[in-house]
């Protein structure tokens, strides 16, 4: 059992940056793909940005290409999100999850078997 915890979230403006945390514990980090997912109220949850257990492969939404980085450190079992040039459409609750095994790296929320519990981002213009 993997427990996630987010952090690093706030309150920023257009074009600011911002870096979120996902801390794991209770498993070997690095036997896990992971990934970030958001959420803006009223809407499906959507996939942001995947990693391998390694780090050795990612994949991005196409909305945030070229403006976020997925990065994770096994040592101290976190994930990072680092997001750039930030617009009010990034405005959500930012969700990191972690998937079992190896594979390709999933867009699908499903695929998915532990949730964190959130972290709001808020971009204001």
């Amino acid at each position: 059992q993997v427990q996630l915890v987010e952090s690093g979230g706030g309150l920023v403006q257009t074009g600011d940056s911002l870096r979120v945390s996902c801390a794991a514990s209770g498993g070997t980090f690095s036997s896990y793909a992971m990934a970030w997912f958001r959420q803006d109220p009223g809407k499906e949850r959507e996939f942001v940005a995947a990693i391998s257990r390694y780090g050795i492969s990612t994949r991005y939404a196409d909305p945030v290409k070229g403006r976020f980085t997925i990065s994770r450190d096994n040592a101290k079992n976190t994930v990072y999100l680092q997001m750039n040039s930030l617009k009010l459409e990034d405005t959500a609750v930012y969700y990191c999850a972690a998937k079992r095994g190896q594979g390709a790296l999933n867009t699908e929320a499903n695929e998915y078997n532990y949730w964190g519990q959130g972290t709001l981002v808020t971009v204001s213009s």
